[in-house]
């Protein structure tokens, strides 16, 4: 993969990511982080290819040694209302601006940027090629995974802890037996079927 080079004179780098575009349940999450020249964060990676342990211990780095970071996002009810990809959109929109420097120039992992006033530009893989994206990457990933584990807890037999939302085995058999909760997606279309049956008297 080609090396990300920023712009010449650009002071504030920042990097944002989101997690949580695919799965059935939970808010899609977003990152922007801001790292010093000499930030010292060595294995700085995209999170999918880290373990859960690396992630963790990289987070710590990070919002300790980061200029500054932001977490934000969109909820369940804002991706049924606007879909996932603007809801998503929307939330690098706010981790941007919860930054406490705002940045020169933000590069964004993938190929969409939001509408918004900050130059930058969006960057195929950038979670893997820009360090200030992985950073967010690894931030946006830690802090949903977490919020999934405590909705195991809050709703057990769909397997959050472990599917993190994603339409796993287990996961849709207990959507067909359990039902939906109310972190479901609603507009997805294994819980809008499942919905459905519900409406039409075919199970219950």
């Amino acid at each position: 993969m080609k090396p990300w080079n920023p712009p010449a004179n650009i002071k504030f780098l920042a990097g944002v990511d989101e997690v949580g575009r695919g799965p059935l349940a939970g808010d899609v999450v977003t990152a922007a982080v801001i790292l010093p020249a000499n930030h010292g964060i060595e294995g700085l990676a995209d999170s999918k290819a880290l373990s859960s342990r690396q992630r963790e211990n990289l987070y710590a780095d990070i919002t300790s040694r980061a200029l500054c970071w932001s977490v934000a996002r969109c909820s369940v009810a804002e991706i049924d209302r606007f879909n996932i990809l603007q809801a998503t959109l929307m939330a690098m929109r706010r981790a941007v601006m919860g930054l406490s420097q705002q940045p020169d120039y933000v590069a964004v992992d993938g190929n969409r940027l939001p509408q918004w006033e900050y130059r930058g530009e969006a960057v195929v893989k950038g979670d893997g090629r820009v360090e200030c994206i992985s950073a967010a990457s690894i931030i946006a990933k830690v802090v949903r995974d977490a919020e999934m584990k405590a909705f195991d807890i809050t709703y057990p037999g769909y397997g959050f802890a472990a599917n993190k939302g994603y339409g796993t085995p287990q996961h849709l058999e207990a959507l067909s037996r359990i039902g939906a909760t109310p972190i479901h997606r609603r507009t997805f279309a294994p819980v809008r079927e499942q919905l459905e049956l519900v409406q039409t008297g075919l199970f219950d």
